[in-house]
């Protein structure tokens, strides 16, 4: 016998955050008709979510808050995947890439939240630009640790691995750009993409391996 017993109705909390998503969607949006995140009002986001301001004043206090959302959205989301991608019992000669792919992925999948991250950590808000530089802080420090605990560059003072992996997380974003240039079906262009941005990370590995404290290679001569 099919049952005929109606859906449950959303929660207070589920419609809370529904809406919520609702208004980050729509800022979104609107800047994927080329607008600036700094050039959005209130009024016109709400609009576009189907709301009345008076919506957008329950979530968010202002534009940065709304943006300081997305950012968070964007950190959030991508350390967790890229934490997985390290994870141990994954080859090193294999790890490199897979993260490439993971990221790569993910810029595809979420456009929109590149563009705004692309156009705000160059622009824009001071407060955006400073928590933008926050994530980057954050997926240094979690890069760092995830090296420490699968042994790379045991010998390499903290400071200087930080400082790799802030190399790394630098290359990544720079890489986004070109990432969401690159025009849909097209495979060979992906894979040749792909593949320079692997090397320019092994590159920068590779470096790091020869490193030593005072910047002299291992077998530099003294002057």
């Amino acid at each position: 016998m099919t049952s005929t017993r109606r859906k449950d109705p959303l929660s207070r909390t589920e419609r809370k955050d529904l809406t919520r998503a609702s208004l980050l969607q729509a800022a979104l949006d609107l800047m994927g008709e080329g607008r600036s995140f700094t050039s959005l009002g209130i009024r016109e986001i709400a609009r576009e979510a189907g709301m009345v301001p008076n919506a957008f004043y329950r979530h968010f206090r202002n534009t940065d808050e709304l943006g300081l959302a997305l950012v968070e959205e964007v950190g959030i989301t991508l350390r967790r995947l890229l934490r997985e991608a390290r994870q141990a019992g994954v080859a090193d000669s294999k790890m490199v890439r897979q993260s490439v792919e993971v990221y790569y992925q993910y810029v595809q999948q979420n456009r929109l939240l590149f563009l705004f991250i692309s156009s705000e950590r160059a622009g824009g808000s001071r407060i955006l630009r400073l928590a933008i530089r926050s994530e980057v802080t954050h997926f240094t420090n979690e890069m760092a640790q995830d090296f420490r605990r699968l042994g790379a560059y045991p010998d390499m003072p903290t400071a200087t691995l930080q400082m790799v992996c802030g190399l790394i997380v630098t290359t990544m974003l720079a890489a986004a750009p070109e990432m969401l240039d690159l025009p849909p079906e097209q495979p060979l262009l992906e894979a040749e993409l792909t593949a320079t941005f692997v090397r320019q990370l092994q590159v920068v590995l590779l470096g790091a391996a020869n490193w030593r404290e005072g910047g002299r290679p291992p077998d530099a001569p003294r002057p």
